[in-house]
């Protein structure tokens, strides 16, 4: 993979361096106004409320999920170096008690805390680590008169001006020399792996937590690691049991909170986890590592478990279907997985499906295949990248669309450049390179110069 070498010499050798006016009779909303502050209505320099010179270098990216409101910020206080982190917007300034983000987690990295209602007593705005994130009040009265509420989840970098006039197949160049240098990391991170765990090991704990989506690839990597394959292999009878009961579903056995036709399921879960269950009691995961909500019925964490006990119990069948190496093979035996329950049922509570439905779908094996199996024969030896480039895109995620907005802003050929897994990943990979490495909202950056001279 002679792009993929370029692209790391690249990468070495370019580090970054360091709607009308609201009417009076109403209150903007929460969302309105983060809105106007992401779009740079409120400006780009303040003082806080201590009296520190506040100023927005980068005002990152909005995030729509849960956690702090602005992500990838970029802010220097005091003229002093600029500082990567997350921002949060509230109406009041009490809200960062009232809503727990103290408490959070998720606020540890938080550089500002923005508001707009000053309250009589002071609130103070700390982490759970009892850092002080500083505080600024915006003022509704410097507001421009005119708002579009279409904003973007980030705004177009300085690249995508010059990136606009190169010639399609010099961008289709370009990612795929940052997708081959991705791939080449993943199949060294699998072969390490291997290394360590052996393959079968390392092959259940990377599939289970591509089985996990992004809100539960923590939790299913953690099952794989506290249930090895090789002592569920063991237990044969008992994989599908295990891994319910040390995930936590099935902590309650009154079968009275669940559907009739799901009972009998149910209970033969809890009678052959009930045997473990004292021994692996230390085991279980505390339910706070779940995301139970935010996803598709289909990606339910409980559809996935119920897929990767099968795939547990189907193993030496899995194997035989990888001894081709062949990406075709692989997706056959996924598609060919059934489960009698999990086939027509999103979760343990809910009422039977309409129809059968996939245990593992098309957009999910082909995210296994490029991020395990494919990176997994490239470490064996087997040249891949054929298979691998023509693997279709199925799915997008606000990275990737904030990594191609910041690239490519309003080409129309953008399309075009994320319509395979591998450009995906091509575009995540320079994304994460000198987007998210760069603190100067792209005036250093040197990415825009090197594309110049790429040929």
């Amino acid at each position: 993979m002679q792009l993929a070498r370029r692209y790391s010499e690249l990468r070495d050798s370019a580090r970054v361096h360091e709607r009308a006016l609201f009417p009076s009779q109403r209150t903007p909303s929460e969302l309105e106004l983060q809105a106007r502050w992401f779009a740079g209505d409120f400006g780009r320099k303040f003082h806080s409320v201590t009296g520190d010179e506040i100023e927005i270098v980068q005002f990152g990216t909005w995030n729509r999920e849960a956690g702090p409101d602005f992500s990838d910020a970029v802010v220097r206080l005091n003229g002093g170096d600029a500082v990567r982190g997350t921002i949060e917007f509230d109406l009041a300034d009490r809200s960062w008690e009232t809503h727990g983000h103290a408490t959070n987690s998720a606020f540890d990295d938080a550089v500002l805390h923005v508001f707009v209602q000053q309250s009589d007593r002071v609130f103070f705005t700390r982490t759970k680590s009892n850092r002080n994130v500083p505080q600024v009040r915006v003022d509704l009265a410097t507001l421009p008169d005119k708002f579009s509420a279409n904003v973007p989840l980030a705004r177009p970098g300085r690249c995508q001006a010059p990136l606009k006039d190169l010639p399609e197949e010099r961008l289709v160049s370009i990612l795929s020399a940052a997708s081959q240098f991705r791939l080449q990391r993943k199949a060294a991170r699998i072969k390490n792996l291997v290394d360590t765990h052996g393959r079968d090991a390392a092959l259940f704990q990377e599939i289970a937590a591509a089985l996990g989506y992004k809100q539960n690839k923590l939790a299913f990597a953690l099952l794989a690691q506290r249930l090895p394959l090789s002592f569920l292999r063991k237990e044969d009878d008992d994989i599908e049991p295990m891994l319910f009961g040390v995930a936590g579903f099935l902590e309650a056995p009154d079968l009275a909170v669940y559907p009739q036709e799901t009972r009998a399921y149910v209970r033969k879960l809890w009678d052959r986890w009930w045997p473990h269950r004292d021994e692996m009691q230390r085991l279980v995961l505390p339910a706070r590592i779940w995301r139970l909500s935010g996803a598709r019925p289909l990606n339910h964490p409980q559809r996935r478990l119920g897929a990767l006990a099968t795939l547990a119990q189907e193993w030496p069948s899995f194997l035989k279907s990888l001894a081709r190496r062949n990406a075709k093979t692989a997706q056959e035996f996924f598609l060919g997985l059934h489960h009698p329950f999990w086939n027509l049922h999103y979760t343990l509570t809910s009422e039977i499906a309409p129809k059968e439905m996939a245990i593992v779908g098309e957009s999910r094996i082909a995210e296994i295949l490029a991020n395990v199996l494919l990176p997994f024969f490239l470490a064996d030896g087997r040249d891949i990248w054929s298979a691998y480039e023509k693997l279709p895109a199925r799915l997008t995620n606000r990275r990737l669309e904030t990594g191609a907005t910041r690239l490519f802003g309003g080409d129309p050929r953008r399309p075009r450049f994320t319509k395979t897994i591998a450009q995906q990943q091509g575009l995540l990979q320079i994304y994460e390179d000198f987007c998210l490495q760069d603190n100067s909202d792209c005036a250093q950056c040197p990415f825009p110069e090197q594309m110049q001279h790429w040929k």
